[in-house]
């Protein structure tokens, strides 16, 4: 059985999925075909219930639990690694708060983030590798940025505004939760859910063990970044939550949907969010 596994080009994703999409990983005849799209095309695929596994935002999590189980392993979380808030020049938040700002799509953490940190502003949503051109050509006042961006911002004579992580950090003292993997609740004939989190992890492990045989791969979609920036990327978002959210990371995901249905931005669920074990 074929299963579609939607995930970003970004070298955190391609390291940890390499084995499992090129069978290296004992999966039980289940067959994981890759779908490489931006977070925000993947948010949006998930809305639709287009893909079967797929990696997204834990902001967008929160809408889509009747359809999806959130999984303990493959995702992005940690410390030190959010999202920045960006201008031209330096400047206070509040006063940035004042115009649009770009970010990289509605349903995205980064978005979230902002949100709960200001309490809700006017956005502009473009493509995430976008943002720091636009705020540095004078199309966007200010911008928040993911990715590869937080090593890239300063060469391009920008300055940070906030990084957003770092509040979150210091307001919940909990990691912060960027993207999970979820797998479709109701596939007939899919695989055990907790099998699935077993061969991400393996996946996983085979990616520190053979770091050369995979970094071709991940060289392959991240073709504009340098060496240094892809060995960085992987340093940060690349972690032990990554193998497993463990009792830290399933705290932090379930704080980060409180403050949301604090502020009624999603529905009430009374289900399993995790597969129980």
């Amino acid at each position: 059985m074929k299963l579609r596994f939607g995930f970003s080009p970004c070298p955190n994703d391609t390291i940890q999925f390499y084995a499992l999409v090129n069978g290296l990983v004992d999966t039980e005849g289940y067959e994981f075909e890759p779908i490489l799209e931006d977070v925000e095309a993947l948010n949006l695929m998930a809305l639709e219930g287009e893909l079967e596994l797929s990696k997204a935002s834990y902001g967008l999590l929160g809408h889509v639990l009747t359809d999806y189980w959130c999984l303990r392993s493959g995702g992005a979380l940690g410390r030190g690694c959010g999202p920045l808030w960006i201008a031209a020049r330096p400047g206070p938040a509040e006063e940035y708060a004042e115009y649009p700002v770009a970010h990289p799509g509605v349903n995205t953490t980064a978005y979230l983030l902002l949100t709960l940190r200001t309490g809700g502003v006017e956005g502009v949503p473009m493509l995430f590798s976008d943002v720091m051109g636009a705020v540095a050509s004078g199309e966007a006042n200010s911008g928040v940025i993911i990715h590869e961006g937080r090593f890239t911002y300063g060469e391009r004579g920008l300055f940070a505004v906030e990084d957003l992580g770092e509040w979150w950090e210091r307001t919940t003292g909990a990691p912060i939760p960027l993207g999970c993997i979820m797998l479709k609740r109701d596939i007939p004939g899919g695989p055990d859910p907790l099998k699935v989190e077993r061969w991400l992890r393996e996946s996983y492990e085979y990616a520190l063990a053979n770091p050369e045989k995979v970094l071709e791969y991940v060289r392959e979609h991240s073709q504009e970044l340098s060496e240094e920036v892809v060995k960085s990327h992987i340093g940060l978002y690349v972690n032990e939550f990554s193998r497993d959210l463990g009792e830290e990371g399933e705290g932090a995901v379930l704080e980060l949907m409180r403050r949301q249905r604090d502020l009624a931005l999603i529905p009430q669920f009374a289900g399993e969010i995790f597969p129980p074990k």
